[in-house]
């Protein structure tokens, strides 16, 4: 490689610096689903998401297992949520400030016009490329170099002042909403607040935000402030009926994911709805049913017809190598919550799991609901599948199985599956399912250059 190339190759390379401030895919995230946190995210966002113009049962909450405080929006009408950011807001008013703000991405389409942002750097980026270019075959090779280093670092500010505006305008539309849906901006202010505290501990400048996409946190604070303790809503509570639930699905959250901490965080000097939430399922994942069951029959004599604590005694007993058992507190948490597909699908679950076949006709039923309630829901087809596979009905059992790694983007399985069910399946809405799937199987399969067989 020619001395000029090689500088050229190494040049071209900066320009692959951009990507990294373009929004990263949340498919390589483990998603984590439940039935009591989602519910808690449709009802704290819902005045938001009205006053944000948009109609709730369209925007879509999504919890990522991820310890880092942090919250997104990838296109669409869906919201990702950071299990780090639950565990370190103190109370529901910070989850609902954030919500706000990224509302406020959603609304002001900041996706699409992200890609203006994108290129609109990019043309500055390969102007410089080609201008220096010239220069080192002119004989410059010096003055080329600089040219092209010099149109980066302008490409990089460019775009790093569209993502500061951006932030700026979704804070503003956030403060709006809030105003708008009654709720205080103390949230806000408080949650700036602590990632400000984050930069004092790692040393970030606090000097100036120019080679930031977000604004400094101190910068923040500084314009909202006079918004958020000029409206009527500033030194309005949290509704102490949210604020109980949030504390509960912090605490469950912190028990699923971090026993260790929710055993400090929670010891047994409380015995409060969240207290024994977090041990419950601090002690099932450690392997404790006994210490875990004996936390889940306390909040259950306390709350007899909460469908989420019945829905977590059932998933102890069935987890435990109990499904029989687990059979009457999920059977009654889905008669208090019939619109819960989760619920359902651990019912479902359980039914299969006792091998008792006098009982797949029920699990056939709860399953079926639970699909056609859920549009992401992979598990409950897998159950489905096991049913049918059990009653001798490969064909059907193979279209459950296309269903489920159709959602799970294994499209080389969900194809096979889909013309094994094609070739079983007569002609009949089953047949025209399986028929979809094989196409789009195929479409994605072809579009990511891979052969088709």
């Amino acid at each position: 490689m020619t001395r000029i190339a090689h500088r050229l190759a190494t040049v071209t390379a900066l320009v692959a610096l951009l990507a990294l401030f373009s929004i990263r895919p949340a498919a390589a995230q483990q998603f984590l689903r439940d039935a009591e946190t989602e519910a808690l995210f449709a009802d704290i966002s819902a005045p938001l998401v009205e006053a944000a113009g948009m109609r709730p049962d369209n925007v879509e909450f999504v919890l990522i297992n991820d310890d880092s405080i942090n919250a997104f929006v990838a296109g669409g009408q869906r919201v990702y949520i950071h299990s780090g950011l639950i565990a370190s807001s103190d109370h529901v008013g910070q989850l609902q400030a954030v919500i706000a703000h990224e509302l406020g991405h959603v609304a002001g389409g900041h996706i699409i016009r992200l890609q203006s942002g994108v290129n609109d750097a990019s043309t500055i980026s390969i102007a410089s490329l080609l201008l220096g270019g010239l220069a080192m075959a002119a004989g410059g090779g010096e003055a080329g170099m600089g040219a092209m280093l010099l149109g980066q670092q302008v490409a990089r500010t460019r775009f790093l002042a569209f993502s500061r505006t951006q932030e700026t305008s979704a804070d503003i539309a956030g403060a709006s909403y809030l105003s708008a849906a009654g709720i205080s901006g103390r949230g806000s202010i408080e949650f700036f607040k602590k990632l400000q505290n984050q930069e004092f501990r790692y040393a970030i400048p606090q000097d100036n935000s120019y080679q930031r996409t977000h604004p400094l946190s101190g910068e923040r604070v500084s314009y909202l402030q006079n918004i958020y303790e000029n409206d009527p809503a500033w030194r309005r509570a949290n509704d102490p009926a949210l604020e109980a639930r949030f504390q509960r699905v912090k605490a469950k959250l912190i028990g699923y994911l971090d026993p260790a901490r929710a055993l400090r965080d929670y010891p047994h000097a409380r015995d409060d709805a969240a207290a024994r939430t977090a041990r419950a399922y601090a002690y099932h994942q450690g392997a404790y049913p006994e210490q875990a069951l004996a936390e889940v029959e306390a909040l259950v004599a306390a709350h007899p017809d909460d469908p989420y604590l019945l829905e977590l005694k059932g998933q102890i007993l069935l987890e435990s190598g109990h499904p029989a058992a687990a059979l009457a507190p999920l059977r009654r948490a889905l008669e208090l919550a019939p619109d819960e597909p989760l619920i359902a699908t651990a019912l479902g679950h359980a039914l299969v799991a006792t091998e008792d076949e006098s009982r797949f006709d029920e699990a056939k039923t709860v399953l079926r609901r639970a699909v056609l309630q859920d549009r992401y829901n992979p598990f409950a087809w897998y159950q489905l599948g096991v049913i049918y596979e059990r009653e001798g009905d490969t064909p059907r059992a193979a279209l459950a199985s296309a269903e489920r790694f159709h959602m799970l983007g294994q499209h080389k399985l969900a194809l096979a599956s889909a013309r094994m069910a094609m070739n079983g399946i007569g002609q009949g809405p089953d047949f025209i399912r399986a028929q979809d799937i094989a196409m789009v199987s195929e479409h994605e399969l072809r579009k990511a250059g891979e052969e088709i067989r």
